[in-house]
């Protein structure tokens, strides 16, 4: 099959031919049709993740095995089933869950396969979506999107419920407290759309493009902070009518993080979820003093994406901006470029 992957210290996404897996037991092969593409790919490209002081997190020096083929927003066509699998058949459409735990430990016992120190991801440490062909190593992993938009379905998998998730860790509030959300790009927009679904009308949104401030407002946001030199924390608590009960950061760098605890209230939370890197240096003194809660949040639970194809289907979650294109090594490439340089009002998703 092909895959379309990056090999170490190269950032080249690369047209390769490997050998096509056939399922066993409770595996499923799905022929990829929909992939989408993730800021996280970006990071996996360049090889790791910036750690601040403590300098670089390797992917190759954890012993992750490449040709890595990233893509983790996958939705497929069963092509073949393993001997055991029994809820799905060859022809169905199905949404790929993609953190996938090691399916022994405690956290993966309880339902949190994301929170294990084990995992085995699709698009990390497993061949992702950017291929002809996938493989899920349980058919637990696959959700039924029966009536939702394919491309709109694969962000789901990711954006949609990194949002949801991060979401869950600040509601329930009161409607008017204000909650602010650094970050407008397709997680950003998501986390908007969800708390509007969910009846909070309070909503900041910061950025550092007007283009995706525009769109956070068709999503919901009451209002808007352009980021950049001349604004600061001041202008935050201005634009939400006062300290926020909670803020999630989709960008978690150190300009964003530092903001994030100046804009808090007194007993507020902080919800990191970006992966951009860097360090903040906060007082310890007034953590204990203003009460501040610090979570880092990363995507979800089976539970949880059940739940978020679950409100869509139902009409009950808006839709974010879509670009597709078709899924290709240049396309990969483009995609990735296209994020790392900031220039993508939504989500990006590859089409088979």
């Amino acid at each position: 099959m092909r895959v379309f992957a990056v090999q170490p210290d190269d950032t080249a996404i690369h047209d390769l031919e490997v050998p096509t897996p056939s399922p066993e037991g409770r595996q499923v092969l799905l022929k990829v049709v929909r992939a989408g593409v993730c800021h996280t790919d970006t990071h996996l490209r360049a090889g790791g993740y910036d750690l601040g002081s403590r300098g670089m997190m390797s992917m190759k020096a954890r012993g992750i095995e490449y040709p890595m083929v990233l893509g983790h927003e996958v939705v497929g066509v069963v092509e073949k089933v393993g001997d055991s699998v029994e809820s799905v058949r060859v022809g169905d459409v199905r949404l790929i869950y993609p953190w996938i735990g090691c399916g022994e430990c405690r956290q993966c016992r309880e339902g949190h396969d994301n929170r294990c120190a084990a995992g085995k991801n699709l698009g990390v440490a497993r061949h992702g979506g950017y291929a002809e062909y996938i493989l899920v190593p349980d058919e637990k992993y696959l959700v039924d999107i029966d009536g939702l938009d394919p491309s709109w379905a694969a962000t789901l998998a990711c954006s949609g419920l990194t949002a949801y998730s991060a979401v869950d860790k600040v509601l329930p509030l009161e409607p008017d407290e204000p909650v602010v959300v650094f970050g407008a790009g397709g997680l950003g927009l998501t986390a908007i759309a969800i708390l509007r679904s969910r009846g909070h009308r309070n909503i900041c949104a910061v950025d550092v493009a007007e283009r995706n401030l525009a769109l956070a407002q068709d999503m919901g946001a009451s209002s808007t902070v352009l980021s950049g030199p001349g604004s600061g924390a001041d202008d935050i608590r201005r634009a939400a009518g006062g300290p926020a009960s909670a803020v999630i950061d989709f960008v978690n760098n150190g300009i964003t993080a530092t903001a994030a605890f100046e804009v808090l209230a007194k007993a507020g939370i902080m919800v990191q979820v970006g992966l951009f890197g860097g360090e903040v240096t906060l007082p310890t003194a007034l953590l204990a003093l203003r009460m501040i809660r610090i979570e880092g949040s990363f995507v979800g639970t089976p539970a949880q994406m059940q739940e978020l194809v679950r409100l869509a289907q139902r009409g009950e979650l808006p839709h974010i901006p879509l670009v597709e294109r078709p899924l290709s090594a240049a396309a990969v490439s483009q995609a990735l470029d296209d994020l790392t340089a900031g220039g993508v009002a939504g989500r990006i998703v590859l089409t088979a």
